[in-house]
């Protein structure tokens, strides 16, 4: 089964596809809105662009690193392409899906809460291949995939 990890951020939503049958990830990348684009036609081609990327890689199940509720300094551009991911999930094939804060992802990789910050930060390895090269948006969106093998059927 493949699953979709996705971490937004103002002008960018990165995504892992996992491969649960073989451990490994199949991809990495990410969905680069274009600076010219006003927020209704950005919405729409994140939308787009990712309804694509599940139906080419055929993924099962999805998981979003959202905000956290109590973040201080909460980005609109950032919440506007996580509520867009999530219609996006909603449209599509997919079996199931999660949105996920810090406490639920480390809750469906079975670790410890007080981890994330380590793991995302680069200074704790969590067993992932070349994970010391890879940005915070591209770990967290690993983890999220990792994460949804596990998320409930809707």
């Amino acid at each position: 089964m493949k699953t979709i990890g996705l971490r937004a951020s103002p002008n960018a939503v990165t995504f892992a596809i996992y491969d649960t049958a073989t451990d490994e990830f199949v991809n990495v990348d990410e969905i680069r809105v274009p600076a010219a684009f006003e927020t209704p036609d950005a919405l729409k081609y994140v939308r787009s662009h990712l309804l694509d990327v599940i139906r080419e890689y055929d993924v099962e199940r999805a998981g979003i690193r959202t905000t956290e509720p109590s973040a201080p300094n909460k980005n609109v551009r950032r919440v506007e392409l996580e509520g867009v991911i999530q219609e996006s999930f909603a449209s599509s094939e997919l079996e199931s899906y999660y949105i996920g804060h810090v406490s639920t992802i480390m809750s469906r990789l079975g670790l410890p809460r007080t981890s994330f910050k380590p793991i995302v930060d680069g200074t704790m390895d969590p067993g992932i291949d070349d994970w010391q090269n890879m940005s915070k948006e591209q770990r967290e969106a690993m983890l999220c995939a990792k994460g949804a093998k596990n998320a409930q059927a809707i």
